[in-house]
């Protein structure tokens, strides 16, 4: 027992002391591919609001775009999804994505999985949680993956003491929570996650950011 006990101890330090990969190590495959042009996927939606998947997809162009890469607009490719009854991207994720190089010439092909979508009027919280999976519409590879459960803050703080101070803190937070659109969080939730992710050609910084070290695959944070 007690040289498991050591042994259980040593593993644990070895693994704290473990160095942190780079992104071009962890990200190889996507630096060797070098995608230009992305179709982001309609949202996997995991959760019981059925419609986070509706006004989550619209929030993923911007993000990308900043990163440096060619997106395709959701608006266009929700019409040609739903034409061709392609809307549920849980027909395409482990599938051949070589359909999506030849129709929109995409070099991938960015999927997320809704898992967690729950807002907190009270507490002045709303939480998202998202996976996001960019795949090689050649290789069928996976390029980048991460998930990340972000806390959007929309809590008031007043200046009075109190009761009454309490009183309008509280009403003050439940209505800006109420008030805030689900977009928001959305947007937010992955502006955060894909900040690990390494920048597209249209980014002055393409091709310099391999050296960086890498995020963790699994991220928790709170934003304002």
């Amino acid at each position: 027992m007690k040289k498991l006990f050591i042994l259980s101890i040593l593993a644990v330090l070895v693994s704290s002391c473990a160095e942190q990969v780079t992104r071009g190590v962890r990200y190889a495959k996507l630096y060797e591919e070098k995608p230009l042009t992305v179709v982001v996927m309609p949202p996997i939606n995991k959760t019981s609001n059925v419609a986070a998947k509706e006004y989550f997809y619209t929030t993923l162009y911007a993000p990308l775009s900043e990163k440096g890469y060619y997106v395709f607009s959701p608006y266009m490719t929700k019409d040609i999804f739903q034409g061709e009854s392609a809307y549920d991207s849980e027909m395409f994720i482990d599938g051949d994505l070589s359909m999506f190089k030849n129709v929109l010439n995409a070099d991938a092909a960015m999927f997320t999985v809704i898992k967690s979508w729950k807002k907190n009027v009270l507490g002045g919280k709303v939480t998202v949680g998202v996976e996001y999976i960019l795949k090689s519409t050649t290789t069928n590879e996976v390029l980048y993956k991460r998930e990340g459960l972000v806390s959007v803050d929309t809590s008031v703080k007043t200046s009075g003491g109190g009761l009454a101070g309490l009183a309008v803190s509280v009403i003050g937070t439940a209505v800006k929570t109420a008030a805030t659109e689900h977009v928001v969080a959305g947007r937010n939730c992955t502006v955060f996650v894909l900040s690990d992710m390494p920048v597209g050609k249209y980014d002055e910084k393409y091709g310099l950011d391999k050296e960086i070290l890498a995020g963790e695959p699994y991220i928790k944070g709170t934003v304002k």
